[in-house]
């Protein structure tokens, strides 16, 4: 009994301290990264804005990502977003709308992508992209309140409380039937938030991502397709994503990824009809915090809707 009692003690000790430390890294550093998304490939107008209307009819989604289950305060995303090309011009337009939250801190992106597309042949594309965006940022520091703070906590810094600042992010993206390419800087300007009556600083820094793909059609019921992204920031270590998606018949799907030194994750995906795609994906860290009692890996969902008025427009479903 004694013993049970010791390790449960331990437990909440190291499950406190994993989180102070992330928390306090999240808040006090002097970088800030965009949200995570295993299913990336789903979602591509949320990281680069030359994608929209890029699908040849308004394409809606949804996507709510738990990040390290299990541990107090760790990372939630929920995307929303809709795309559609405009006329005959090859302009694209789309909303998009992020919310973020890790701990105390809360932020919301609204953001408006317009795209231009180029015809360079009958099936090959070149577009680009304008995001212009707003952000809000909210940080409540009594969430970091521990034990009894009944006079409460004279150290802790002033809370910020729906900041807002506007930003600008511009993509590139090139695509054919089978394979696509984009280069993309969702959020151009750097600002700091910085309160002279407090210890914290929350700084947008320039996220640069690298996407691409390609479909390899096996046999007429199979296709295979690899794909890559890759994202650098300031002050954080270069992050590579490598997956690989098979489809069956058009509607089932399924695939592996593995995020460098960071995690494998497992996706599966169904097109309930030629419009409607649900996916779903599993992440398991494999660094130390992924091997904590306390941490159930991370979960993503997505659900997403194609109007398509007419299918005999596209020479076939498109698989990104």
């Amino acid at each position: 009994m004694e013993n049970t009692v010791k390790l449960n003690l331990k437990h909440i000790v190291i499950k406190k301290i994993v989180l102070g430390m992330a928390l306090l890294f999240s808040i006090f550093s002097f970088a800030q990264q965009d949200a995570q998304y295993t299913q990336y490939m789903y979602n591509t107008v949320s990281i680069n804005p030359a994608y929209a209307g890029s699908r040849g009819h308004m394409s809606l989604a949804g996507l709510y990502r738990a990040q390290w289950v299990g541990l107090d305060g760790a990372p939630e995303t929920q995307t929303f977003n809709i795309h559609t090309p405009i006329g005959y011009k090859g302009l694209g337009l789309g909303l998009s709308v992020v919310n973020d939250v890790i701990g105390p801190t809360s932020e919301t992106y609204l953001d408006l992508d317009i795209s231009y597309t180029i015809d360079l042949d009958f099936d090959k594309k070149l577009s680009f992209g304008l995001k212009p965006s707003i952000n809000l940022l909210n940080i409540d520091f009594t969430k970091l309140y521990t034990g009894d703070n009944s006079n409460g906590d004279q150290e802790l810094p002033t809370n910020i409380d729906n900041r807002f600042t506007p930003n600008v992010g511009a993509g590139v993206y090139y695509h054919t039937d089978r394979f696509y390419a984009g280069l993309s800087v969702p959020r151009i300007l750097e600002t700091s938030h910085f309160e002279e009556s407090s210890l914290s600083t929350a700084k947008e820094q320039m996220n640069f991502y690298f996407i691409t793909g390609y479909v390899f059609e096996l046999n007429p019921f199979l296709k295979f397709k690899p794909a890559i992204l890759s994202k650098v920031v300031q002050g954080a270590p270069l992050q590579l994503d490598l997956s690989a998606n098979f489809m069956y018949d058009e509607k089932f799907i399924g695939g592996v990824a593995y995020r460098w030194d960071a995690a494998f994750s497992g996706m599966v995906g169904f097109k309930i009809s030629e419009e409607f795609l649900i996916g779903l994906a599993y992440d398991r860290e494999i660094t130390d915090l992924g091997a904590t009692a306390f941490n159930d890996g991370s979960f993503e969902i997505i659900l997403r809707y194609d109007f398509i008025k007419a299918i005999g427009n596209l020479k076939s479903p498109r698989f990104f």
